[in-house]
């Protein structure tokens, strides 16, 4: 038996999985081994093979899966709704971003953007959208820092020495890095709202454990730090 659960993740639930991983240890001895990145690259390493027992995306991607046959048929749960939200370091105003206006003076007002992969992440491809809806990607393009992932992002722009930085992306990964604020969500016109879902892989090594696994991370186990994450469920 191998002794470790494999899990491909978004990096979204990244805090989740790392937070029953002592439970799910000491019930089944294995440990488990997490890759988390943006929820398109993450499906990508699923179909090139990648061991994976469990694996987290959004709900059409697990749907997609379960479709194509990479994931067990019936196996889908889900961790909860994550809004995509605004952010800036620990320490730095905060400035309104409740209307497109106010958004669009902070994302002007700012020395560097931090947002995930706009071609591979959730956040980041709609990040992207937002800044072309406000005018704003060619104007600002040479601002942007983008990373493979929000929560890569997110330390990016905490340990960076340059001043007037704003970010976004889903708000769990603000809220689970330190150094950076939650300022708001973003503004209802522009509001995005994910669900994050698990699925069974169907080439677990292990399906019980899997299962078991599966309900850790959607179940009581894991309902106080998702919540306080910014999950909604």
């Amino acid at each position: 038996m191998s002794p470790n659960m494999h899990v491909l993740s978004g990096g979204a639930a990244a805090a989740v999985v790392k937070a029953v991983e002592a439970e799910f240890k000491k019930a089944t001895g294995q440990t488990i081994h997490g890759t988390f990145s943006a929820v398109g690259m993450m499906r990508d390493k699923l179909l090139a093979g990648e061991p994976c027992d469990v694996i987290i995306l959004t709900r059409s991607l697990i749907d997609s899966l379960i479709a194509s046959g990479h994931v067990v048929a019936g196996s889908a749960r889900s961790l909860g709704h994550v809004k995509t939200g605004v952010a800036v370091r620990t320490g730095d105003a905060h400035p309104s971003v409740k209307n497109r206006a106010e958004l669009h003076a902070a994302l002007s007002a700012a020395q560097g953007i931090y947002f995930p992969d706009p071609e591979k992440a959730t956040a980041g491809i709609h990040v992207l959208n937002v800044l072309k809806a406000l005018g704003l990607d060619q104007s600002l393009s040479s601002k942007f820092r983008v990373y493979p992932n929000g929560a890569t992002a997110m330390c990016a722009m905490a340990e960076s020495t340059e001043s007037h930085l704003i970010g976004s992306t889903q708000v769990t990964e603000i809220n689970y890095t330190e150094g950076v604020d939650l300022v708001d969500v973003l503004p209802t016109e522009f509001e995005l709202i994910t669900d994050y879902t698990l699925g069974v892989c169907t080439r677990t090594h292990n399906p019980a454990h899997a299962q078991m696994l599966a309900e850790l991370l959607t179940g009581d186990a894991s309902a106080v730090v998702r919540k306080q994450g910014g999950f909604e469920f």
